[in-house]
């Protein structure tokens, strides 16, 4: 199983051809793409039209789903956070640091386009999904 950042879903979605879009959706073909719940949230936020927001609801719920944040989650998110920070590395977005702790802590390769991702690659183990070129 792999998990997919928005970014690479948005683009997804946008019909938008790139080596990510290329391996999402061979990986939608194979069956191996789980969705996390704040991914979903991000996703299904940003639509404007019911239609499309319904139609991509339904489709996203039927793959395997994981909750990504509790309370165990909590010291994980935030000493990865610091341990970048003593780097000198800030990353944007707590949504970030979630994603990538929960894909480290689970062995689950993330496919991203989000440079934010890479310090986690570099320095905690986050596994990332082989791109074709």
């Amino acid at each position: 199983m792999i998990l997919v950042d928005t970014s690479v879903w948005i683009d997804y979605f946008n019909n938008i051809d790139s080596p990510h879009s290329n391996a999402l959706d061979l990986a939608l073909v194979n069956g191996t793409v789980a969705i996390g719940d704040l991914i979903l949230l991000e996703i299904l936020q940003g639509f404007k039209s019911d239609k499309d927001y319904k139609n991509t609801k339904s489709q996203l719920f039927k793959l395997d789903n994981y909750e990504m944040f509790g309370n165990h989650m909590i010291e994980l998110c935030a000493n990865n956070y610091r341990s970048l920070r003593k780097k000198g590395i800030t990353i944007r977005g707590t949504a970030d640091v979630i994603i990538a702790t929960f894909c480290i802590e689970n062995r689950l390769p993330l496919l991203f386009k989000d440079k934010d991702f890479n310090p986690f690659v570099k320095y905690l183990g986050l596994n990332t999904v082989p791109l074709e070129t």
